[in-house]
């Protein structure tokens, strides 16, 4: 067996900036703290913190007053930063970057009175998020149907944004439809689809050409890990996602393949490299690493955090 391990794989500089906010505020602050929603979409990550005496909660009547609460990568809505503020909670912002350029857009093209078409997928946190700020003058789709069925009060005022972690395939068809049915319709100067996403993207379209079968290490709640593996197999390579190495099943593998291994943006190296030892001692893989690009993009902590790095 021949793994071809993708280069850039796993953790973003949005996901390593909000791993070492919530690590910096255990370290600061203690335990018991609150994270809104999981701090990014990996169980592996998610339960490290469970164990270290982090609570994530879906609502914030779960946290006592006046307690810290961090918010996670995917970003939040005005109305939950208003509810903490009214619940005297000390807040610390985790939002990627990224995502927060999308809620600045939107607030924007809000006020220039437009109506928003946001590409996404109906009930991921970024999207919650990105939605709640300006409610009343978005509308979200995540197929080229929903573009059809479409009705907004002016056709010549209207515009659109993505979701940071969608296919850049789909997002492209559904920017496509918008363009034949609003001609007058205006997007970001660059596609909010984020670089990491984009990059990990372009190294399972490359080397999907040599691959037999490619495998991407990412939890099923990740968005950005399921679009690696739909990915895949629209260039007709079997793909399976797993969450580590105990997904792998022996019988998807002849021992001689071409494999490659990549994992999301929010997917642990170390899960990675277990897996690369398990077919290592399974099949007497070869590992040859590929990097279809550099990245080197660091993200500033939070200000709260700043003084504790």
């Amino acid at each position: 067996m021949r793994i071809l391990l993708a280069g850039p794989r796993g953790f973003c500089a949005g996901v390593n900036m909000a791993i070492e906010s919530l690590r910096l505020a255990i370290e600061a602050f203690g335990t018991p703290l609150y994270v809104y929603h999981e701090i990014v979409h990996n169980r592996w990550v998610v339960n490290s913190f469970r164990d270290q005496g982090v609570i994530f909660v879906n609502d914030l009547t779960q946290v006592p007053e006046d307690a810290q609460v961090l918010f996670s990568a995917h970003g939040v809505s005005p109305a939950v930063r208003c509810q903490a503020a009214q619940r005297r909670l000390q807040t610390i912002d985790a939002t990627c970057p990224l995502v927060t350029k999308v809620h600045l857009e939107a607030l924007r093209l809000a006020r220039q009175g437009y109506t928003i078409v946001l590409i996404g997928h109906a009930g991921h946190d970024e999207v919650v998020g990105t939605m709640g700020e300006a409610p009343e003058a978005m509308l979200l789709v995540q197929n080229l149907e929903d573009v059809d069925r479409l009705e907004v009060r002016d056709p010549t005022l209207v515009a659109y944004l993505t979701q940071t972690t969608l296919s850049v395939d789909d997002a492209t068809q559904i920017v496509a439809r918008l363009r034949q049915r609003f001609p007058k319709i205006v997007g970001p100067a660059r596609a909010d689809i984020c670089y990491a996403t984009q990059n990990r993207q372009e190294a399972v379209r490359t080397l999907a050409r040599e691959a037999d079968l490619v495998l991407v290490v990412g939890s099923r709640n990740s968005s950005n890990s399921q679009r690696l593996a739909e990915l895949a197999r629209s260039q007709g390579v079997t793909a399976h996602l797993i969450d580590g190495p105990a997904d792998i099943d022996a019988l998807w593998f002849r021992g001689d393949e071409t494999v490659v291994l990549t994992a999301g943006a929010s997917a642990p190296e170390s899960v990675v490299q277990d897996c690369v030892a398990l077919l290592r001692e399974r099949f007497r893989a070869t590992v040859e690493p590929r990097t279809v690009c550099q990245e080197d993009l660091r993200f500033v902590l939070p200000k709260a955090l700043r003084r504790e790095s």
